[in-house]
């Protein structure tokens, strides 16, 4: 039996557990299932929760693995991946080290906001503005790149 038939039996069972599930959230309706979530008791909903998760786990192996054996079959593929990793790692680095800084904040309920983790929200930040940026510039570069070849 071939992959691809492996996968058409285990995606049939998936979505008819789906469906099985499906059909006794609906028949129970929203009341019932809010009382059984109270008390504790599985409904329909963990169920469907867990097909998710499978599912969820299932692609994600195919793509790393489709990912991997395409990425390692070829050495420009490879090298390319490195650099576009590697140049993410570096803007990291640089946003965390360069750009924001920590201090300990007060938040809601009376918690506290470490210094660490305020450091790494605004690194985070600082990189997604970074990325924003240099994807505006790319896309404004290849559109006045056309623009004027043409």
């Amino acid at each position: 039996m071939g992959l691809h038939k492996i996968i058409k039996i285990v995606a049939a069972a998936l979505s008819l557990l789906g469906v099985i599930f499906l059909i006794m959230i609906i028949s129970k309706g929203d009341d019932a299932i809010k009382a059984m979530a109270e008390q504790g008791e599985s409904s329909g909903v963990d169920y469907m929760s867990y097909i998710a998760y499978v599912v969820l786990g299932i692609v994600l192996v195919f793509v790393l693995m489709f990912v991997l054996k395409n990425m390692f079959s070829n050495k420009e593929t490879l090298m390319s991946t490195v650099k576009g990793v590697g140049a993410f790692l570096v803007l990291g680095l640089i946003c965390y080290f360069v750009f924001a800084s920590g201090t300990e904040k007060s938040i809601a309920d009376g918690k506290t906001l470490s210094a660490t983790d305020d450091k790494l929200i605004g690194a985070g930040l600082y990189m997604f503005y970074a990325l924003a940026i240099i994807a505006s510039g790319a896309m404004l570069f290849t559109g006045l790149k056309k623009m004027i070849s043409k």
